[in-house]
């Protein structure tokens, strides 16, 4: 019987692999989409799923190795080259866009379906936007996601299917009296008591400015304009990837663009955080977030 040592002889020893080549064997080994490694010395790589479930596994291996998890295509987003990261593109396979019904004026949209799409389809809030990003980025940019303090349900966000970096998965919608079925979620129930408090602490009036809202994330989605509905989707309007990951949305066709904006002030006008506004950012962020799962980009507005 031959030897492990002469066998070793034989056909050389076995590299040990890195930390990041045993993450990435891992993700390739349960990837239903493809997985592309950029060689770089920190370790990145992207990942454009087959299915939702490859975001799954995606977040509890990046939990387990330490990698952050990143959404690809946002415009603005920072490099992260200090440390690994696992870029998600969400692709064809997750880009469906219909309606709920034949007469429906809401629209089921999965994070893969480009901006373009929708405004064809005929949703006005789409309209002057980057028409070849995804939805997904589309939401996370600061810049696009540029309604007045109060008015985010021009928007016509109506709910949103929500990853949570614990691999919880939060129903978003329409809250108050008529509808409580956030509350249906444990991880969404002990969370919305503290945004609120939030929403209504001083600190938050400091953050509305000339009618803008001046911090990272829409809190003020929960103090709604006169006749509006609290929707905690909101929350997610800009969000910058640093929330959650956005399993599909639905969209109501009958919101229309901040018109009363001229277009040249429409976009990208918030005026930059300051010390109140990086307080409660980093509070909000610590509700969804804890440990750090999805990346907190440098680049706010």
């Amino acid at each position: 019987m031959q030897s492990s040592s002469r066998r070793a002889f034989l056909v050389g020893r076995r590299t040990e692999r890195s930390p990041w080549e045993t993450f990435l064997a891992r993700l390739r080994r349960v990837a239903q989409g493809t997985v592309y490694d950029f060689a770089s010395e920190a370790g990145s790589a992207r990942l454009v799923p087959g299915h939702m479930q490859d975001v799954y596994h995606a977040r509890s291996l990046c939990v387990e190795h330490g990698v952050t998890l990143a959404l690809d295509g946002m415009p603005l987003a920072d490099r992260l080259d200090d440390s690994p990261v696992l870029w998600v593109e969400p692709g064809a396979a997750m880009a469906r866009c219909e309606r709920l019904g034949p007469d429906d004026p809401r629209w089921f949209v999965q994070p893969g379906c480009l901006i373009g799409e929708l405004e064809q389809a005929g949703l006005p809030q789409f309209r002057d936007q980057p028409p070849h990003l995804t939805v997904a980025a589309w939401l996370a940019d600061r810049r696009g996601c540029d309604w007045d303090c109060g008015g985010t349900a021009a928007s016509g966000l109506v709910h949103a299917m929500v990853l949570l970096a614990d691999g919880t998965q939060a129903n978003l919608g329409a809250f108050g009296v008529d509808n409580r079925k956030p509350l249906d979620n444990l991880r969404v129930q002990g969370m919305i008591p503290r945004l609120f408090e939030l929403a209504s602490a001083p600190a938050a009036d400091e953050l509305r400015v000339d009618g803008l809202w001046n911090g990272r994330y829409r809190l003020d989605a929960l103090q709604p304009a006169a006749g509006g509905t609290i929707n905690l989707a909101h929350l997610l309007l800009g969000h910058g990837g640093e929330l959650g990951w956005v399993e599909w949305l639905v969209f109501d066709e009958r919101a229309g663009s901040p018109a009363e904006r001229p277009y040249e002030l429409r976009y990208g006008h918030r005026p930059g955080t300051d010390a109140a506004a990086g307080d409660m950012d980093q509070a909000v962020r610590a509700l969804f977030d804890p440990d750090g799962v999805f990346p907190e980009q440098g680049q706010r507005f």
